[in-house]
C-alpha cells in the first residue's frame, strides 16, 4: 500500500524552492524513502510518518546551504496538506512535526519513529561527500555496516553516473 501519494509528492516537489536533482530535492527525498522504508521494518517505526517525513523534511529549504528553520517549515507544511491531500492523526502529526524540525540538530535520542526518519536522512549524507558515521545515527538497525554500505552507494551513485 502507497502512503505517499504520486499527487502528493508532485505538489510538494511543485512548491519546493529547490531543483529537484539538487543535495536537498527530490532525488534526495526518494532516497530518504527508501532507506526509511528499510529501516521501518527492522525498527517498527510507524510507516506512514516514516513515508510522509521523506517529502517534507526539506521541503521547505530556501536554499542548499545553511537554512535552520528549514525543517520547521516543512513540518507546518505538512500540517497545512493533512486532511486535504493525506490523512494522519493527531499524535502522527505531532511525530512528523518534531522529526522534520529537528533532524539536522545532530539529535539521537527520541521515539523510534523520529530515530527511523532521522536516520533514514542520515543515511544519505554521501550525496554531499560525507560517509554516514554509525555513531550519528540513532538505530542499531541504521548502524549495521550493510545497510550503512548499501545506503551511501545509493547516495554516491547518484553523483558519480555524470
Amino acid at each position: 500500500m502507497k502512503i505517499v501519494s504520486p499527487e502528493l509528492i508532485k505538489l510538494i516537489a511543485d512548491q519546493s524552492f529547490l531543483p529537484n536533482g539538487g543535495y536537498h530535492g527530490l532525488d534526495h527525498w526518494v532516497r530518504v524513502l527508501n532507506n526509511g522504508r528499510k529501516l521501518a521494518k527492522l525498527t517498527g517505526a510507524n510507516l506512514k510518518v516514516v513515508e510522509l517525513f521523506a517529502f517534507f523534511h526539506d521541503s521547505k529549504r530556501l536554499n542548499e546551504g545553511h537554512d535552520p528553520d528549514h525543517g520547521s517549515r516543512g513540518g507546518q507544511f505538512a500540517s497545512a496538506m493533512r486532511g486535504q491531500c493525506f490523512d494522519a492523526s493527531h499524535q502522527e502529526m505531532e511525530i512528523l512535526m518534531y522529526a522534520c524540525e529537528y533532524h539536522s540538530n545532530g539529535l539521537t535520542e527520541g521515539d523510534v519513529t523520529v530515530q527511523t526518519c532521522w536516520d533514514a536522512d542520515r543515511l544519505d549524507l554521501g550525496r554531499v561527500g560525507k560517509f554516514p558515521d554509525p555513531k550519528f545515527l540513532c538505530t542499531d538497525a541504521a548502524k549495521q555496516p550493510r545497510l550503512i554500505e548499501q545506503a551511501n552507494e545509493r547516495a554516491v551513485w547518484r553523483f558519480s553516473r555524470y
